[in-house]
């Protein structure tokens, strides 16, 4: 940061460069007090300003240099650096609302509150950019609205278990136009910009205490145009707002109301609330007289909608909830009743909000006839900040590229990433692409993996996202990586993890389950890809089986399931139970069945109501069931030898078809069915 050439020693030149005019101040500070040599005004007499903002770059700078010329005969030395402020109204402000989701609840960190923070604010950064591409901005200040929490508003995140995280976020950006214009038009009056500030910050440093700049507060600087609002806690400024009324739309009510044009209608207004009757010159010529209090009457509704439209605006930056208190500067906000209603609005006791003046400068001395006030709050404060040296703009190197940045006191690298254009995602740990597929028709996704954070040093030293940088710093940030996709084979599925326990001969065995991938098997060790379609199977079949057990069966054996004749492509469930036979047997039943259906198809008279005989399985054997037309489950006893008035275990097994059977549930013929004692 350059040095204001101290003349004497210890002088230092300040402009306050307004809409209406420019406010020159030269002094100097011994010990804790302020000795202010020389102060001028001068008008702009076009509209070279317009809100705060330069229109007329050759203009300004003329009048800067008049303003300069009367100082320099005044104190009788020449001014060569200056100290200089941006208004509070031309910097642009945005509200978004960022997120992070998260694969699975987990508890929040610090960490992960900073980073949503910066993700806000690098959006924000972004969305200025996409609609004014011409521009740079430079990012002053940001404040958080709320937190959300799985989409529940949420005042502290940290310590929270969540799956997702979102923040409201108030971002304030400084266009680099405005600072253009500020340093060619001082150039033209031949200074130097020695510090830039903040009207907000140089104002703070007259109007709220050092001790005091650790509360929650706020500042209103009512100017003539718009009303420029700052909140600070922690000992600094967390926000910056504006609303577009401000004095002179009081003016412009007095003016009509007196007939006098809008120079004698300001000079009105400054007269309400110090004379009970204020005496003016009316547009005809003729004199007249108006009472304060009627005046003040007439400006209420006006008065009401200015300090409503302020305390809104303090509400919404202030995340919703009302400041501690609120301090007033600048000329608009001196008129009676102004604070009262704003306190109000604020829903804050009225001793809570009033105007900074006279009564904070016990520590500026002042070596001409100035009379202290409210509107000298600013101009002051220009020049005090210079002794801060902390609000300006400072040069810092990322990546080989020199950036310029504002110095808002509490710089850390992000925000260098931010304002040489890199991107916010390749500062922390990237997560690979996400797999998804189906498994048994059902969505399935896994998560890819969190790569490498960005390596960021600091000249030689490792440094992190959180360091803070300095005027001159070289910064070097290798980017973060992005992690492997997400990936998993077959075998990994939880569905797949299962088995499918069948009865094979007197032995039981546990075959793992297969899957199809697309219509077509694959292994365990299939590694699945995006959009496949996955089918784990809860059977096997007969080859799968033999197969899995290393069974050949000889030529002469044949398979039965559930005593059924089965083929190597049948389908074998849970429980299922199943034998191999000599062909010959299932010949002879082939041949008993054929002989069997003969005879019935001989007997054509046979009636439905006459009682059947039903062969169906009970431990491995055949059992023939006779003498009605349906049989239940518990038939069964009357044509099998198991005494149940023995006990001979813990309870009796009755399985169905290689289920739990139910004693009066139906039975037909095939079936199989197992009954015995549990050990």
């Amino acid at each position: 940061m350059s040095n204001v050439k101290l003349v004497a020693g210890k002088t230092v030149f300040g402009l306050d460069i307004g809409t209406r005019s420019v406010v020159g101040t030269v002094g100097y500070k011994k010990g804790d007090t302020f000795y202010c040599t020389a102060q001028r005004i001068i008008e702009h007499d076009t509209r070279a300003m317009i809100d705060g903002q330069i229109h007329d770059i050759p203009k300004v700078g003329e009048t800067i240099n008049q303003v300069k010329e009367q100082l320099e005969e005044a104190i009788g030395y020449k001014l060569t650096d200056v100290c200089i402020a941006a208004a509070g109204r031309v910097l642009k402000t945005i509200t978004v609302h960022s997120e992070i989701t998260f694969p699975f609840p987990r508890e929040i960190t610090e960490e992960d509150i900073f980073t949503l923070k910066s993700q806000a604010v690098q959006e924000a950064y972004v969305a200025f950019t996409e609609t004014d591409t011409t521009n740079t901005f430079y990012s002053v200040g940001n404040s958080i609205i709320r937190y959300y929490m799985n989409g529940y508003p949420m005042s502290n995140l940290e310590g929270h278990k969540a799956s997702n995280i979102a923040v409201d976020l108030i971002a304030t950006f400084l266009p680099e136009d405005v600072i253009d214009g500020l340093y060619k038009a001082v150039d033209i009056a031949g200074l130097r910009v020695a510090n830039l500030t903040l009207e907000p910050i140089a104002a703070i440093q007259v109007a709220i205490p050092e001790n005091f700049r650790m509360l929650n507060l706020a500042l209103i600087d009512v100017g003539a145009g718009t009303s420029d609002i700052c909140i600070t806690e922690d000992g600094s400024i967390t926000a910056y707002g504006m609303i577009p009324s401000a004095g002179d739309g009081l003016t412009e009510i007095v003016a009509k109301h007196c007939l006098v044009d809008f120079a004698a209608g300001e000079k009105i207004k400054m007269q309400l609330g110090e004379t009970d009757e204020v005496e003016y010159e009316d547009v005809l010529g003729f004199p007249q007289v108006i009472r304060s209090a009627d005046l003040l009457e007439l400006l209420r509704p006006q008065l009401n909608e200015l300090a409503k439209a302020a305390a809104d605006k303090i509400l919404e930056l202030n995340g919703g909830k009302p400041v501690s208190a609120v301090f007033v500067v600048g000329g608009g906000g001196k008129i009676p009743g102004y604070t009262e209603l704003v306190a109000d609005y604020l829903g804050i006791v009225k001793q809570r909000a009033a105007i900074r003046g006279k009564e904070v400068m016990g520590n500026i001395v002042f070596s001409e006839n100035i009379t202290p006030d409210s509107t000298l709050v600013t101009p002051l404060g220009i020049c005090l900040n210079y002794y801060e040296q902390n609000n300006s703009f400072i040069i810092v190197t990322f990546n080989d590229k020199r950036i310029k940045l504002y110095d808002n006191d509490k710089l850390s690298v992000v925000d260098a990433a931010l304002q040489a254009d890199f991107p916010n995602v390749k500062m922390f740990p990237q997560r690979g692409d996400t797999l998804q597929f189906t498994v048994n028709k059902k969505p399935r996704s896994v998560k890819g993996q969190l790569g490498e954070a960005a390596v960021i040093k600091i000249g030689n030293r490792e440094a992190n996202i959180y360091s803070t940088i300095h005027e001159n710093d070289i910064i070097t940030v290798k980017e973060s990586t992005k992690g492997a996709p997400g990936a998993i084979t077959i075998g990994a599925l939880p569905e797949f993890r299962d088995i499918i326990s069948v009865q094979v001969q007197e032995k039981r065995i546990d075959v793992p389950k297969y899957a199809k991938v697309n219509g077509a098997f694959q292994s365990a060790y299939y590694e699945i890809r995006n959009g496949d379609e996955v089918e784990v199977l809860d059977y096997c079949t007969v080859g799968q089986l033999l197969e899995f057990m290393d069974v050949i069966l000889p030529e002469t054996q044949a398979i039965l399931v559930n005593h059924k004749p089965a083929d190597r492509d049948t389908k074998v469930y849970e429980n299922y139970l199943i034998s191999f036979v000599d062909r010959n047997t299932i010949v002879e039943d082939a041949s008993s069945t054929v002989e069997t259906e003969a005879n019935e198809e001989s007997v054509q008279t046979v009636q439905e109501s006459e009682p059947k005989e039903v062969c169906v399985i009970v431990n491995r054997k055949p059992v023939y069931l006779s003498g009605k037309k349906e049989y239940v489950f518990v038939d069964v006893f009357d044509f099998i030898s198991f005494d149940l008035s023995k006990p001979q275990g813990s309870g009796i097994v009755t399985t169905l078809n290689g289920r739990n059977a139910e004693y009066m549930e139906p039975i037909v013929a095939g079936d199989v069915i197992e009954i015995y004692w549990r050990d």
